[in-house]
């Protein structure tokens, strides 16, 4: 689908509908979600207000220590008129890296160490929000919004167990491109936000950067089935087969089945 074709506005209403139809069918009138000051969270949380009403969505800012752009987050709890919180989970990290070796070896007679591994350690972060977001959304009798998009999940850019827990995903049939433009089609919402070029908040790189990839290349190989330039096609398709245990429930063995 041509990113010119895509009727924003139709995805959006229709999203706003699905919300409520699954509020009725499951029985739940509020939504948490965590805010990042990204395009992602910024429009799911206008989705939500627009389905639920924003005295309905929670939106929560999970800072890993010191966040640089935490402003856009307020920002958009603000322009949205949501119920905010900041939760820093910057205490929780440190103690979770005592706990397991990370700031120096425990000397535990008999037990194994853990080395320190950069990718667990940046991975970490988000699986702690999710967490922190659980048990906010249960204390409060809310459902979890997921906040992932179909670009990134097509190649992995997100934490298993971590940005891919929820109770439903908004966006997990919309391209980075479609987001944008849904985002762009809700006058109440800061355009700087959801044009915002994507970054991890930690490497200071671009996501684009981080995957080694073009969003529109992605949505492209999504769409169209090829992004042109086949060398491209090939990385993003060994990218989504070697990442779909991400998109899926657990493999459960079966200990009855007959070998064959």
């Amino acid at each position: 689908m041509d990113p010119a074709n895509f009727d924003a506005a139709k995805a959006r209403d229709n999203l706003v509908n699905e919300i409520r139809k699954l509020a009725r069918a499951q029985g739940f009138s509020r939504v948490v979600l965590g805010i990042s000051g990204g395009k992602d969270s910024t429009v799911c949380a206008a989705l939500c207000a627009r389905a639920l009403g924003a005295e309905n969505v929670y939106g929560v800012m999970l800072p890993d220590g010191e966040q640089a752009d935490i402003a856009d987050s307020r920002s958009v709890c603000e322009a949205l008129h949501i119920n905010a919180r900041t939760v820093n989970i910057g205490e929780m990290h440190a103690s979770l890296k005592r706990a397991t070796d990370q700031l120096g070896p425990v000397n535990r007679e008999g037990e194994f160490s853990v080395p320190y591994s950069r990718a667990s350690d940046i991975n970490v972060g988000p699986r702690l929000r999710m967490t922190t977001l659980r048990y906010i959304a249960q204390a409060l009798g809310a459902r979890l919004v997921g906040t992932g998009n179909l670009s990134e999940a097509t190649v992995g850019y997100c934490t298993k167990d971590g940005d891919t827990s929820c109770d439903f995903a908004l966006l997990g049939k919309l391209t980075s491109l479609e987001v944008v433009q849904v985002g762009l089609a809700m006058p109440e919402l800061p355009r700087e936000l959801v044009e915002k070029t994507p970054t991890d908040g930690l490497s200071g790189k671009s996501d684009e950067d981080n995957m080694g990839l073009k969003y529109a290349d992605i949505h492209a190989w999504i769409r169209e089935g090829s992004c042109g330039d086949p060398e491209v096609d090939q990385r993003i398709a060994a990218r989504e087969r070697a990442n779909r245990h991400k998109r899926a429930m657990p493999v459960v063995l079966d200990p009855f089945k007959t070998e064959e």
